[in-house]
């Protein structure tokens, strides 16, 4: 059992313990988190797909990813926003992704907000609340990533205020990490970029 210290992968490297936990997690952890993503839709999918994790495993939702993105139109904002009723009713009926109507309805309801915003606006707010990365030390375990900063209830207050909805400072920060707004990769991780 690990300590929550890097652990060796399959290829000798040493990774953070979470991702040895799956084998999809390898290829995300290595390839994905906490490399920047930039750009409204791509945001939106991270956003989206963040508030679809609450309460449940990360796994859970990396599994029924392509599920999401066929459901959602590629989380193509404007495409998302003009979903009806009936597609409303599809998604609630869809096996491949969560059929949690709260979700479902926050992630269109989301999508109608942010066809207001001029573009560039919702990448712009996210990425303005990156703490500085030379304050951060780098975590040396993962007892020492923290599930809430500062920076995420800013960040969780700043969208809410702006209309979107399933977005607390946990589900923030747990988009920040994905995002690359903060590299949570424990020191030694093979995956860490600096």
């Amino acid at each position: 059992m690990s300590d929550g210290a890097p652990v060796a992968g399959p290829d000798g490297a040493p990774r953070c313990p979470w991702a040895l936990s799956a084998a999809e997690y390898v290829a995300y952890h290595d390839e994905e988190w906490g490399r920047p993503v930039r750009g409204d839709d791509a945001l939106f999918e991270r956003l989206s797909l963040e508030a679809f994790q609450s309460g449940l495993s990360w796994i859970t939702i990396l599994r029924r990813r392509a599920g999401f993105r066929a459901a959602f139109a590629g989380f193509e904002i404007a495409a998302v926003a003009a979903f009806t009723d009936e597609d409303r009713e599809r998604l609630l009926a869809d096996a491949g992704i969560i059929r949690n109507r709260a979700k479902i309805d926050a992630t269109l309801a989301n999508a109608r907000v942010l066809t207001e915003w001029e573009p560039g606006e919702l990448d712009g707010l996210i990425w303005s609340h990156a703490p500085d990365p030379a304050a951060r030390p780098a975590p040396r375990t993962l007892a020492d990533v923290p599930a809430v900063t500062p920076e995420s209830t800013a960040l969780a207050k700043a969208l809410k205020k702006r209309g979107l909805r399933f977005v607390g400072p946990t589900t923030a920060y747990a988009l920040m990490q994905a995002c690359g707004l903060v590299d949570d990769h424990l020191q030694a991780c093979v995956a860490r970029r600096a």
